[in-house]
């Protein structure tokens, strides 16, 4: 990993949208190899939901702890980046306003800063959809205007596999967020490259449980992805599926795009832009 200019002070902040510590650690050893020794990882954990996002209700309700947890983050003055560290983005958005609201003035509060955000929603939906655009058609990223990065795993790993036209392919193992999956796909701007989504069988909390059969099932979707489809990248989708996505680069021979790792490249072009 090409090292980050360190004249920003701080760590990148991966907030975990689930209230899992073990997953917020496992995701946050994760950043730490990706990042090497040049950038902190310091890793956070919702302070209230589910232990799994697994259906369109749990994504929303993330959404305010992921918001709280950044904000908070960014009060602390020690943070350089913000990664979101859940495949559906929850609250990604609305982190990326609010960090453009907080630098308003350098002594506004998270209470402040919310409020800001909310006079803010109509101009803040614009520069998403700009960014999205560009970055769509092969773009870098555009930091906020803070200029603290905000990135989510979602988007960057789906933007790192669609790079170039090449058609991709998700491999994931929450069949209830299927259509939010393939919304997002949209809103990026790649459904003309998006081969599909493949799932797992079985009930996603079953397989957390049992990482030989997540990742034999991951690797059964990985490669329909490929075989059946004709995807050339798959991302796969969760950053709890995160050590499954190290092994199966490995395993299988398609690209296989892991999300955090993903995410954390696209924090790194935007630190050294």
């Amino acid at each position: 990993m090409a090292h980050a200019d360190r004249g920003r002070p701080g760590a990148v902040v991966l907030i975990n949208p689930n209230t899992s510590t073990a997953t917020t650690a496992m995701m946050t050893a994760i950043a730490r190899r990706a990042l090497g020794p040049a950038l902190p990882v310091r890793g956070v954990t919702a302070a209230h939901g589910p232990l799994m996002l697994t259906d369109p209700d749990a994504l929303r309700a993330a959404a305010p702890e992921v918001l709280t947890a950044g904000l908070h983050a960014m009060a602390q003055g020690d943070c350089a980046a913000l990664l979101v560290a859940a495949f559906g983005d929850p609250g990604l958005t609305a982190l990326r306003e609010a960090t453009a609201a907080t630098s308003a003035t350098s002594t506004t509060s998270a209470t402040d800063a919310t409020a800001a955000l909310r006079a803010r929603r109509a101009a803040g939906a614009r520069r998403a959809a700009e960014a999205t655009a560009a970055a769509a058609a092969g773009a870098a990223e555009t930091p906020p205007a803070a200029g603290i990065p905000v990135v989510g795993i979602g988007e960057a790993a789906l933007l790192e596999a669609a790079a170039d036209g090449t058609p991709f392919g998700i491999a994931t193992t929450t069949p209830l967020l299927a259509e939010a999956i393939a919304e997002r796909v949209t809103a990026l701007g790649l459904a003309d490259r998006y081969t599909g989504l493949r799932l797992t069988e079985g009930a996603p909390e079953r397989l957390s449980a049992d990482p030989a059969l997540l990742l034999d099932q991951l690797e059964r979707a990985v490669r329909a992805c490929a075989e059946r489809d004709g995807a050339r990248a798959v991302v796969i989708g969760g950053g709890p599926l995160g050590e499954a996505a190290e092994e199966l680069q490995a395993r299988c021979a398609v690209r296989v795009v892991a999300p955090i790792p993903a995410a954390c490249r696209a924090i790194v072009r935007l630190l050294t832009a």
